[in-house]
């Protein structure tokens, strides 16, 4: 047996922990809550005591992850108790809360009282107001404060008609009828309105009112009217006429801006009744499903009169018309088709003309199409017939040379 010697050297190093691990994981890598980071560590105020459990032998290790396991697996079921504690109370109290949302003290006499007041308008069916739940009273002041806004909806237009001058409301009011001859309009309102501020005391508005009123009750020629005025001048008694005048003059020019408006709702009822009688007129020619002669289906009969009746397309006069003066506004600025909008001008002007011509270009069609036809037909025949006649020539017997039978001459006849 050999014996082997082994030199061995001690040498005394010196060992920079902070180098060693400074490129490792430490605690700085792990993020913590901001609480903890506050804290200030020094080597006196350890929480845990340092950890030899590497020098421990493996069945010291496993003891120590099965006491950990344990412990975690302690720590976890008592989180998990208090989450479903938490969730437990969390129900009972939304519980509670709900039970507690139908008895609503006191508000039954709140809404008694403003209901009395004409504050609130209450429901129309009659259900006591002692039995009324919170989503009822919910409902109950929506309700209200829907109907307020209508409200304030339609009393602002008529707040804001009633704040306008005289003048407007009258100008407003035939503009509504469907009136556009404002021109004319403002021109009698500019008449009325100048006569209503004449001055009595004065000499010149004097003369004024006394013209117009003679003029306007048919007193005579010019030179009479103006003779008359001269002859009360002189007389002193211009302004006493012209006070008994005006009056009366004023009421003329009211008149005649009443008759006015009145013509124009006389022609608005009119418009209004020639639109029902247009409407029933196209349901009448429509609704058997024919025009003329010629059968159309229930979604060319729908079309047809929501096309006729319907104001649904913007003009170029800036209003709405219906399907037929839109396609003739189109075809014509749009997208131009002459030619088309051509034929609609012919059928509009003359319907049987144009569909004569229409119905002979069909005629001309079909008798061209037959003509065609009865032509591929003989064109067919004449050749099958030509095959027939050759065959038969072909088939048939070669005529033979043939005598006379010899006659008896003892054949009685």
């Amino acid at each position: 047996m050999s014996t082997q010697s082994v030199e061995t050297k001690v040498e005394q190093v010196d060992v920079n922990l902070d180098e060693l691990f400074d490129g490792a994981v430490s605690a700085s890598s792990v993020t913590v809550p901001a609480e903890e980071e506050t804290k200030k560590v020094n080597i006196f105020s350890k929480e845990k005591p340092v950890d030899f459990s590497f020098t421990e032998s493996e069945e010291s290790e496993e003891e120590t992850e099965e006491t950990e396991e344990t412990e975690t697996k302690k720590e976890t079921s008592a989180e998990t108790n208090d989450f479903l504690n938490s969730l437990d109370e969390e129900e009972t109290s939304e519980k509670n809360e709900t039970r507690g949302r139908k008895p609503i003290n006191g508000i039954n006499d709140v809404f008694s009282k403003l209901i009395k007041e004409d504050k609130i308008v209450p429901f129309d069916d009659d259900k006591p107001l002692d039995e009324y739940t919170a989503k009822d009273w919910e409902e109950l002041i929506e309700a209200n404060l829907e109907e307020r806004a209508n409200q304030v909806r339609r009393e602002t237009p008529k707040q804001f008609f009633e704040s306008l001058p005289e003048e407007l409301q009258i100008a407003a009011r035939y503009v509504a009828n469907g009136g556009t001859d404002l021109k004319s309009l403002f021109a009698t309102l500019a008449q009325a309105e100048e006569t209503r501020t004449l001055d009595i005391t004065d000499e010149k508005d004097q003369e004024i009112i006394i013209r117009d009123y003679l003029r306007a009750t048919g007193y005579g020629t010019v030179e009479e009217i103006e003779e008359e005025i001269e002859i009360w001048k002189d007389l002193g008694k211009l302004e006493q006429q012209a006070n008994k005048f005006k009056p009366k003059l004023d009421k003329m020019q009211e008149q005649v801006v009443s008759r006015k408006l009145e013509e124009q709702e006389m022609r608005r009822k009119q418009q209004e009744q020639a639109s029902q009688q247009y409407m029933q007129n196209v349901y009448e020619t429509l609704k058997d499903g024919t025009l003329g002669d010629v059968k159309i289906d229930r979604k060319t009969q729908n079309m047809l009169y929501n096309g006729l009746v319907q104001p649904n397309f913007p003009s170029v006069s800036g209003r709405n018309t219906n399907l037929l003066g839109h396609l003739l506004e189109k075809y014509q600025f749009v997208e131009p088709n002459y030619t088309l909008i051509s034929e609609a001008l012919w059928l509009l002007s003359d319907p049987e003309g144009y569909k004569s011509k229409i119905m002979e270009k069909g005629s001309q069609k079909a008798v061209e199409a037959t003509v065609r036809k009865l032509k591929t037909e003989q064109a067919s025949n004449n050749g099958s017939s030509l095959g027939v006649d050759k065959t038969e020539e072909t088939e048939r017997p070669v005529n033979k040379r043939k005598i006379q039978r010899p006659s008896n001459i003892f054949k009685r006849f």
